[in-house]
């Protein structure tokens, strides 16, 4: 493993956020002499944040405990356009109402990972919109946009991967690469931002904002004196199974409490596939190295332990250690008490029976939870009807990939639940 000169591309380095970097020697000179600027940038396109988010949101963090400056770039402006990367389809366009709506609401998400204020190394919290709805396109395009050529632009992902299947992309969404290395250009300017950081399927757009920034200090005869901006991406984060980080059959796992509550945040993680434990701790925790390489040794049924410590421990950094505590106890009561003490009404299976699938109303019906299948069906449908507190989707089988300490939780709503327990 690389060993570098600064304390924060050490800490990237060992937890494992690293993937690119446009020039990591002459970055990391910087770093270790020098307070930096840095910033990621969040489109508005919901009033929350999701748990995609939040290795981006770390990598702030360690930037900041690190000793240097994060800025939250609040995506105001561009969300008016909606970026193209990864999508197969237009995003919808949303008002200037749902957009402030989102944004309000989106704050609170940076709150318990940031330290916000006028220090030198306090975060700031910057609207692209600022410079974005001020922008008269014309002399827009005339200034920046000779800095980009279509040949280059049709390469990236984010269009080639929209033409290859022969999904439109409107000159809207096409404008977004633009309108993000404009942001760069921006904060280089007003807040000597010298770094921007994102997920891997960005690489297109920062090394965009990169070259605009040198290109223009070039253009207007300060190149010598102009600092050196960087790029660093994350890897593309997915589940040791595929999935996409962030997404379970009930939708996202937002970050604020009003649309996810703790317990679900926390049982969330609990669920952490056992090949990816010691990357999650090691990407969403503040856990000693050393600690976690113990946790991630353990074998067996003991890795149970280091999942209900991560689940612990990533909500404990977002909602608090007390409703992290609260969480985990709740969990311990509702899976571990209630699949001996009989608390909870309980429907029992073999583990050899389970292994060719329940169908999933069986217990819910054997249990009180529903009258019948029709109901089931209903509750599917407005997303009421959950299976260790994530709502089900659509019709399908419990199998062993659902049990959880011995039993499964089924739940109607917040209030109603019950206990598959498994004997083996």
């Amino acid at each position: 493993m690389a060993a570098y000169k600064s304390d924060f591309l050490n800490v990237l380095s060992e937890r494992g956020y690293i993937h690119q970097c446009t020039n990591m020697e002459a970055l990391d000179k910087r770093a270790a002499s020098e307070t930096l600027t840095a910033y990621i940038g969040f489109d508005a396109t919901a009033t929350s944040l999701h748990a995609g988010s939040l290795i981006q949101i770390m990598m702030l963090y360690w930037f900041q405990q690190t000793g240097h400056r994060p800025i939250a770039l609040m995506g105001g402006g561009t969300t008016k356009v909606g970026d193209p990367t990864g999508k197969d389809a237009q995003r919808k366009l949303l008002t200037d109402d749902d957009i402030n709506r989102n944004l309000e609401g989106i704050k609170s998400s940076f709150a318990p990972f940031l330290q916000f204020g006028d220090g030198e190394a306090d975060a700031l919290m910057v609207n692209n919109d600022d410079w974005l709805s001020e922008l008269k396109y014309i002399d827009f395009l005339r200034d920046y946009g000779v800095h980009f050529t279509i040949n280059r632009m049709l390469t990236f992902d984010s269009v080639k991967l929209r033409l290859e299947r022969e999904s439109p992309m409107t000159f809207l969404e096409f404008n977004y690469m633009l309108m993000q290395a404009y942001d760069y250009l921006e904060l280089n300017r007003r807040y000597g931002c010298v770094l921007q950081m994102g997920g891997s399927d960005q690489w297109g757009n920062i090394v965009n904002g990169v070259e605009l920034c040198r290109r223009v200090a070039a253009a207007n005869g300060k190149a010598e004196d102009h600092a050196e901006v960087f790029g660093l991406t994350t890897p593309l984060l997915t589940t040791a199974s595929g999935k996409k980080m962030g997404k379970t059959e009930g939708g996202a796992v937002w970050l604020n409490a009003d649309q996810l509550s703790p317990y679900d945040y926390w049982q969330y993680w609990r669920n952490t596939e056992d090949a990816d434990v010691g990357r999650m701790l090691r990407l969403f925790t503040v856990l000693p190295l050393d600690e976690v390489a113990r946790l991630e040794a353990l074998e067996g049924a003991e890795i149970n332990d280091a999942k209900k410590i991560l689940a612990t421990e990533v909500t404990a950094m977002l909602h608090g250690r007390s409703s992290a505590e609260d969480a985990a106890d709740t969990a311990r009561r509702t899976f571990e008490e209630g699949s001996t003490a009989g608390s909870l009404p309980a429907f029992d299976i073999s583990a050899a029976e389970l292994a060719d699938g329940l169908p999933i109303y069986t217990p819910f019906r054997e249990t009180g939870l529903i009258a019948s299948n029709g109901e089931g069906r209903r509750h599917i449908k407005a997303g009421a009807l959950k299976v260790n507190g994530s709502a089900v989707t659509e019709e399908r089988a419990l199998t062993p990939d659902d049990v959880v300490d011995g039993v499964i939780k089924i739940s109607i709503g917040k209030k109603k639940h019950a206990l598959v327990r498994v004997a083996s």
